[in-house]
Parts: C-alpha cells; sequence; structure tokens
C-alpha cells in the first residue's frame, strides 16, 4: 500500500523516459515550480484535448518559469509519436511500469461497462521549486482545467 500524497510532501523520486528530454528525474525539477499531469491514454479524446490545452498555454507557463510534464503509462514509442502529432513543446514522461503514478496515489480500480481494471486517474500536481507538492487536483474534468493550475500558480505566488 503506497502512502497517501498530500499537500506539502516532496514529490516521489523517480527516473523515467520522456520525450524532448530523453530522461527526467525528481532532481531536474528542482529550482522552478513545475505541472506534472497524469492521464489515462495517448491519442485518445479527454486526453488529447487536456494535452493541446497546456500546450497551447505552455508559452505562458514557460514565461513564469513553470515547466510542464505529462506523464501516462503508454511507451516512449507511443509519446513520440503523440507528441510529433500535437506538436508538443513540453515532455511527456513514459511510465509503464507505473512508478511514479502509483507514487502519487493516481493508479485506482476503475470501471467500464460493468467491467473493472486497473487505470491511471486525471490527476495534476503543482509542484514548487524545492520539489513540494503545492496542489493537487483528483479527477479532473479536462474542461476550464489548465486554466485552474494557471490560477492556482498566481494564487500561491
Amino acid at each position: 500500500m503506497v502512502n497517501e500524497i498530500t499537500l506539502n510532501d516532496k514529490l516521489p523520486s523517480f527516473n523515467l523516459e520522456a520525450t524532448i528530454v530523453d530522461r527526467c528525474t525528481d532532481s531536474d525539477l528542482i529550482g522552478q515550480w513545475a505541472v506534472l499531469y497524469i492521464y489515462p491514454k495517448d491519442n485518445t479524446s479527454g486526453c488529447t484535448k487536456e494535452t493541446k490545452e497546456f500546450n497551447e498555454k505552455f508559452p505562458e507557463f514557460q514565461a513564469l518559469g513553470i515547466r510542464v510534464f505529462g506523464v501516462s503509462k503508454d511507451s516512449l514509442a507511443s509519446h513520440i509519436s503523440f507528441s510529433k502529432k500535437l506538436n508538443l513543446q513540453f515532455p511527456l514522461i513514459s511510465d509503464p511500469q507505473t512508478q511514479l503514478i502509483n507514487s502519487l496515489n493516481a493508479w485506482k480500480e476503475k470501471s467500464m461497462y460493468g467491467k473493472k481494471y486497473m487505470g491511471a486517474e486525471r490527476s495534476t500536481f503543482l509542484v514548487d521549486k524545492n520539489l513540494t507538492v503545492k496542489h493537487i487536483w483528483r479527477k479532473v474534468k479536462v474542461e476550464g482545467h489548465v486554466n485552474e493550475v494557471f490560477d492556482k500558480y498566481h494564487e500561491l505566488n
């Protein structure tokens, strides 16, 4: 059983493959604010919409020195294809063993058409320069979410 991550906890350590940066580790995030958004699957409607919205707002995040990372259990090859298709300006972290997703308590039992299965729960984490989790969104609704993240950063700074 993984301990539930809460506000003001340290971001769990990780070292995973990613687009753009090849590998991404927790220590790479020290010194800048970061947004890590966990999504279920590349090339699905909600995940594509959410990723496009982060990409559209990316220059505004970048202007504030905020790094953005998408995280899913998709393979690096899938992420590379998804990233190229959407012309992404930020890395997608590949977590096929759900190491980071699990440590952020976003690997949950889900249900579709009466069948239960395990999957990533759409979640977002706003992390400060010292890797301290400053805000957590669970069961994210895509519509308006990117602006909520942006506004929360401004509220905290």
